[in-house]
């Protein structure tokens, strides 16, 4: 199993580091007078070390990222010398030079300033005499310091992270895991920069979202300010992008801590998660149920629902249930219909969609043609629980809680249902669903059909049920259950003996009706 976890940064990997500008903030270095002569626009480069040289060709001895420290002596009286000695530096990659005034240079050289305001390189001068060991011990030992902390930083992270995935907790349990480590907000996203998960203080997240249609122009830009990305992927592909926004440690330390955090998130998507469901399921997944629980109010997820990629201005919201259809089937319907919306399994089996529309678009067409595509000879009686369109996004819990009583109710009913079910086809059902779990209608459904319920007789239910929900069609129950109609007399003999009812009388078929519907809707 190959996995890699990559960064867009410099080809040179990076350290702990300090900047230019903290350098010569230092107790020590104040002590030095330090004053900028050139190159100030360049005081946040970091560096990495400090490395007293005098050679004029010290250049070939830096990897990059030092700070170096002189007296120039080697270079007092030759121009030449003090301009190929900056350009060296330069072409190193040095983070800054500093002078020391008076053994050889009692001003600041004025080809040593215009050559380094000239390439960029902080040129610093220390206009007190000062000991380059106590420099050099000072941001050496803050280094290691910073390094340490790092790297106990990345193996806690790693160990956190690790006995997770090895516990199968579920992925937005190891983003909870990074934003506590990172102090930030997190954020997962696909390479469409559609977001899948986020994680971090609820203000602070939502602020990112906000603006996420910004950010996600800029992610595949440089970082800066905090803003730390760590690509994903595996076995040859990328398949996502973790984000720490506003990281607010050392740049080093946070993509260290992103790295870490990357790897984790490789293996535990190869590894299938806890849930089974890939990363976008389980984005759609939390987004519906949030809204449809009405524990998070809509106006908060909103900004959630824009970054994972659902238009949401000007648009017309069409909440459904699908019971029994597969999330995969449903995406492929609604990818060939050229329709955009959320897709997420529910608990009992069901299919949540939330279809958005421009606002011209026919709502109830589309929903039919969704549905039709729906019916196949393998799923003839496939149904689709439909709410009334909302055009408010406030408005669509209450449309996602009506779909799914729709589909609750829609659950139980007999024959020849039309491919759409909205709220006003479930009628009696629908309203006994609602109230299926009142204790004074459990006490009438079981006092109704005792005599059947009490004597195990499932043949004579059966018959019951779909003889009432045929209306009373003696011809079709009969053709339904593959029997003759004599014998189907004999059947409802049988049940109206052990009620204690005449089905011919509508009033007790009524009756027998709400319950049959009140036990089936406790039953399922």
């Amino acid at each position: 199993m190959t996995m890699t976890s990559e960064f867009r940064h410099a080809s040179r990997p990076e350290e702990p580091a300090l900047s230019v500008r903290q350098v010569l903030t230092l107790e020590r270095v104040l002590a030095g007078e330090p004053e900028v002569v050139a190159g100030a626009d360049g005081l946040d480069r970091a560096v990495r070390w400090v490395h007293v040289a005098e050679a004029a060709d010290v250049g070939v001895m830096l990897t990059g990222g030092e700070m170096v420290l002189t007296t120039g002596v080697l270079l007092a009286g030759d121009e030449a010398k003090q301009a190929a000695y900056i350009q060296s530096l330069h072409r190193a990659e040095a983070a800054a030079v500093v002078l020391g005034l008076g053994r050889a240079f009692p001003t600041p050289p004025e080809v040593m300033r215009r050559a380094a305001e000239r390439c960029g390189l902080p040129l610093v001068v220390l206009h007190r005499p000062f000991p380059f060991a106590e420099l050099t011990e000072e941001v050496q030992s803050r280094l290691v310091r910073a390094k340490f902390a790092a790297v106990s930083l990345s193996e806690a992270v790693r160990t956190s992270l690790t006995a997770l995935i090895t516990s199968g907790a579920p992925l937005q349990r190891l983003l909870d895991e990074v934003a506590q480590h990172s102090g930030c907000p997190v954020v997962l996203t696909n390479l469409a920069h559609r977001v899948l998960a986020t994680a971090g203080e609820r203000s602070a997240v939502d602020d990112v979202l906000r603006d996420w249609e910004r950010i996600a122009r800029q992610a595949g830009g440089s970082e800066g300010d905090g803003w730390v990305r760590a690509e994903l992927g595996g076995r040859g592909e990328r398949w996502g992008r973790l984000l720490l926004c506003g990281y607010r440690g050392d740049s080093a330390t946070g993509r260290l801590l992103a790295d870490r955090a990357a790897e984790a998130l490789v293996l535990h998507r190869m590894l299938g998660g806890a849930s089974g469901r890939t990363w976008e399921e389980q984005s759609a997944h939390g987004l519906l149920t949030d809204l449809a629980s009405g524990t998070v109010p809509a106006r908060h997820l909103l900004p959630r629902a824009r970054a994972a990629g659902l238009p949401v201005n000007r648009r017309t919201f069409v909440p459904l249930v699908v019971p029994g259809a597969e999330p995969e089937r449903l995406d492929r319907v609604l990818r060939t219909l050229g329709l955009t919306g959320l897709v997420a399994e529910l608990a009992d089996g069901a299919t949540a969609v939330l279809l958005s529309l421009a606002r011209d678009q026919d709502a109830e067409a589309l929903t039919g043609r969704l549905a039709a595509r729906l019916r196949t000879p393998e799923l003839p009686d496939a149904v689709v629980a439909a709410a009334d369109p909302r055009t408010c996004w406030d408005d669509v819990p209450a449309g996602l809680r009506e779909a799914r009583h729709v589909a609750d109710a829609v659950a139980g009913a007999a024959l020849d249902r039309p491919a759409v079910v909205r709220l006003r086809d479930v009628h009696l059902r629908g309203l006994i669903r609602l109230l299926r779990d009142d204790p004074q209608v459990q006490s009438f459904a079981e006092r109704e059909l005792d005599g059947l319920l009490c004597g195990g007789e499932g043949e004579l239910l059966d018959v019951l049920r779909t003889y009432l929900a045929t209306g009373r069609n003696k011809s079709r129950t009969a053709q339904l259950h593959h029997v003759s109609r004599p014998a189907l007399y004999r059947r409802l003999e049988a049940i109206q003996a052990r009620l204690g009812i005449d089905l011919d009388d509508f009033e007790q078929a009524a009756s027998v009706h709400i319950a049959l519907l009140a036990h089936d809707a406790q039953q399922g």
